[in-house]
C-alpha cells in the first residue's frame, strides 16, 4: 500500500501575504512529492509497506537513511499543512492553551522559545512543539527531515505542531531574512487542528 501526496485543504494562495502561493506550490507538488514518492521507491516490496508511517518512524534506527530522509519528509510536510489556515492565527484556548501557560508560563514566552528553536535551527530542518508521553509540552527542533517521533530523537513525543526551516520554505519570499518568515508562520497557525492532536 504506498503512501500518497495528501491533497491540501486550501488553495496555493489561500495563505498569502504570509506565505505566497508560488513557495507553496513548488513546496506541496514538487518536495512534498518527491518525498512521498522516494519513500515509497524505498520500502516496495518490504513488510513496511504495510505499516503506518507512525509505525516506520519508530523504528527508523533500524532502517535506512532514505527511509529516514524521505519518510521524515512525508510526515513532516503532512503535519505541516495541517496545521496551517487561511483562517489561523491569533492564540489557542481550552486545554490546549491551559497546557502551554502550566509549562512555558505564558504564551507569550512559548511563542518566543518557538521561534528562537525555528530562528537558531542551524541549516535546514525543522521546529517542534511536542507533546510528551507524561502529557508535558515542551519544544525542540530537528535537523534535516528528522522529527519527534523517531527512535533516534534527543526528544521524543508526539508532534503536535511543525515548522519547516529549509530555506526551500521560504527563500522565494523573504530570501535569508528567516525571522520574517517565522514572524508571519504565526498569522496562519491552525489552532483548531493542534489542539486536537493535543487531545488525541
Amino acid at each position: 500500500m504506498a503512501f500518497e501526496l495528501p491533497k491540501l485543504a486550501y488553495s496555493y494562495d489561500a495563505l498569502e501575504p504570509h506565505i505566497d502561493a508560488r513557495t507553496m506550490e513548488i513546496h506541496h507538488s514538487k518536495h512534498h512529492a518527491g518525498y512521498t514518492n522516494n519513500l515509497n521507491t524505498a520500502i516496495a516490496g518490504t513488510d513496511l509497506e504495510n505499516q503506518s508511517i507512525e509505525e516506520i518512524l519508530g523504528n527508523i534506527s533500524q532502517l535506512s537513511v532514505a527511509i529516514r530522509n524521505n519518510g521524515g519528509g512525508f510526515f513532516n510536510h503532512d503535519l505541516f499543512w495541517k496545521v496551517m489556515s487561511p483562517n489561523g492565527g491569533g492564540k489557542p484556548s481550552g486545554n490546549l492553551l491551559a497546557a502551554i501557560e502550566r509549562d512555558f508560563g505564558s504564551f507569550d514566552f512559548f511563542k518566543a522559545e518557538f521561534s528562537k528553536a525555528a530562528a537558531t535551527r542551524f541549516g535546514s530542518g525543522w521546529a517542534w512543539l511536542v507533546k510528551q508521553a507524561n502529557g508535558k509540552l515542551v519544544v525542540s527542533s530537528t535537523a534535516n527531515q528528522d522529527n519527534p517521533l523517531m527512535d533516534i530523537a534527543d526528544v521524543k513525543g508526539t508532534p503536535i505542531l511543525g515548522l519547516d526551516v529549509w530555506e526551500h520554505a521560504y527563500y522565494l519570499k523573504f530570501q535569508n531574512r528567516r525571522p520574517d518568515y517565522i514572524s508571519e508562520f504565526w498569522e496562519v497557525i491552525n489552532w483548531e487542528e493542534v489542539a486536537k492532536r493535543f487531545q488525541d
